[in-house]
Parts: C-alpha cells; structure tokens; sequence
C-alpha cells in the first residue's frame, strides 16, 4: 500500500506544534464551527476564516465608515478601515513576538469592528437608545459573521474567531490569548491614532498632551506606539495572560482621559455629531413607519430568525456607509426639485 499524502494544511499545522507557545491556539485543537465543512487541503481553520472576512461585504463597507472624524475633508484621516488595518498589524506584530496563533490574531483583528454603525460611536449610541434591548457593535459584529453575511447564511466561523470579536471591548474576557492581544492592540492603536489625527486637524498640538503621559509614553505618536507594544510583548512573555505594566497602562489610560476632554467631547471637532445622530434617529423612525423601504434581503432574514421588526431595522441601518446614510436622509427628507416631463 503506498503512504497516504499529506496535505499543505495538515504540514502547516505540525509547524504549528512545534513553533507556538504552549499558551498559543493551535488550529487543529479548535472547537470548530457552528455548521461542520469539510476542511481545506491548504489553510488550517483560522486561515480560512481571516479570508471570510477579509472578502466580506461588510469588511469593504468600513472604508466609508467614520472612526472618529465625520467626513473628514483630507485624505490621511483614519476611517474604521484604517483603523481596523492599525489593530491588525499591532496584533500580528505582538502575536509573533510571543508566538502566539497569527491566523487567529489576524481574523479576530479584521472582524472586531464589522458591527460599527456608520458615524462611529454616536450612530451607535442612537441605536442603543432606540433599539428594544440595546445595541453594541461587538455583538453586532458577531451577528453579522453569524448571520447577516451571505444573504443570511453568516460566514460560519470558529469558535475562537467569534469568541475574539465579542470580547473586544475592555470589559470583554477573551478566551484566548490572541483574544486577549486584539482586545489591547485595539486600544493601542485608536489612542495613538487619534492624537495623531487630533495634531493634523489642530485641534491639538504634540505640547498639549500632558507631560507625566509623554515621559512614561514618548514625546511622539511613534515613539509612543513603540513604547506601548514593547511593553505588551515584554511584559507577556511567557506568560498565561496578555497583559501590560501597570506605569505604562496607567499612562495609556491617561492619554485616553486626556483625548475625551480634548478632542472626543472637543466642539470643534464633535460640531456635526449632532447632525449625525438626527439623522440616524429620523431612518430609524422612518424605516419603523415605512418598513416596506427596508430591503426585502434584511425582512426575510430577520423574519426567518424571528426577529423584531426594530431589530430588523437596526440591522439594515448599522450596516450603512456614512455616505449612504446620508443619500437616504436626503432621499426621504430633503426636497428635490422638481423636473417637468419633455413634451
């Protein structure tokens, strides 16, 4: 009998075994998907799912999508496209160092913010208020991989993935510990890119930023980027937990109080929120009395799911450019003018 051949995946996965960390994910001890598949003969589990997301709709709707800037006139303003490529590569750069899983680090990294509504926070804090049992973007995002992409059939990803995308947020608990990398990647990379968005738009200069934070942290946006992921990697190392020391997360905290005061609750950079939130707050209202004009993809899924119409509605909003949220504000409620038929 000859000797059965092995595949490109089942190779990949032993390098796994003998390069990862002991404290790392390997992809053929995953606890697998909600809907068993035949596996592929060249990408282990987390690979796969790193590309589901990657040529996602919702993936390419982030480009439009504001991070903290409505509409930024420029092109160097992060959007949550961008921010979302940031939290990748800061996750990957510390997944590496500790070898850790990056196919797992990278696809909970490119999912995190799929759920975001668009105009960032404020669109999602109108949906929270307006939505019969809130909304908040991690779930959103993992409804969307679970159910909403693919015209209802979700991307049907592993467990970790999903686990990693819902913990995201600082009360989160990841179950991994390239959960647990993505969860601080993220917070790295939108306080150091908002100082850095903040500076370009004036609202801040590098010498605003108080002096205790750039001693621990750096006296740059780089240099503090530097000194942050060090700190993760060093302080992590062989280690059951992904963690940072207390000076330098103390700081970081810090630098995140200071950008509230100065730039997220800032009038001249928050001028259009108000704008942003009637908005989405008058297509809520619209869509729950016109519910015929959402379309009839978001009805039959939410229908087939047994979901409320609000909810329905929340789902076909949340997942909205900023530009297209936009064109149907103007569609509904801005008058057009009038154009007489051609004889």
């Amino acid at each position: 009998m000859g000797v059965e051949k092995i595949t490109i995946r089942e190779m990949t996965e032993a390098i796994e075994d003998e390069y990862l960390s002991p404290y790392a994910a390997h992809s053929k001890d995953s606890k697998g998907r909600a809907r068993t598949e035949p596996q592929c003969d060249i990408r282990p589990v987390f690979q796969r799912d790193r590309d589901r997301i990657l040529h996602s709709k919702a993936f390419r709707r982030l480009k439009n999508k504001t991070q903290v800037f409505l509409s930024p006139k420029g092109d160097h303003y992060r959007t949550r496209l961008s921010h979302t490529l940031e939290v990748s590569q800061n996750a990957r750069t510390i997944a590496k160092a500790l070898r850790l899983n990056e196919d797992l680090t990278e696809a909970i990294a490119l999912g995190h913010d799929l759920g975001h509504t668009p105009f960032g926070h404020c669109g999602e804090g109108v949906l929270d208020e307006l939505c019969r049992g809130g909304f908040v973007h991690s779930e959103q995002s993992v409804r969307i991989v679970e159910k909403l992409e693919k015209d209802g059939e979700g991307l049907n990803l592993t467990y970790e993935v999903i686990d990693g995308i819902r913990n995201h947020q600082t009360e989160g608990n990841p179950s991994t510990l390239e959960g647990q990398v993505v969860r601080l990647a993220d917070k790295i990379a939108y306080v150091n890119a908002d100082v850095d968005d903040a500076i370009r738009a004036h609202i801040i200069s590098e010498e605003d930023i108080p002096e205790d934070i750039r001693e621990v942290l750096g006296t740059t946006v780089k240099k503090r980027l530097n000194t942050l992921i060090h700190d993760v990697i060093t302080e992590s190392a062989d280690s059951p937990v992904i963690k940072m020391s207390k000076e330098r997360m103390d700081a970081m905290l810090h630098l995140r109080e200071f950008l509230f005061s100065s730039v997220y609750r800032n009038p001249a950079a928050k001028s259009e929120e108000v704008k942003a939130k009637r908005m989405i707050e008058e297509l809520f209202l619209y869509f729950m009395g016109h519910y015929d004009a959402v379309p009839q993809k978001f009805r039959l899924i939410g229908e087939a799911l047994n979901e409320r119409k609000d909810r329905i509605v929340c789902d076909y909003i949340s997942g909205m450019t900023d530009d297209f949220a936009t064109q149907k504000f103007t569609e509904y409620f801005i008058p057009q003018s009038w154009k007489a038929e051609l004889d």
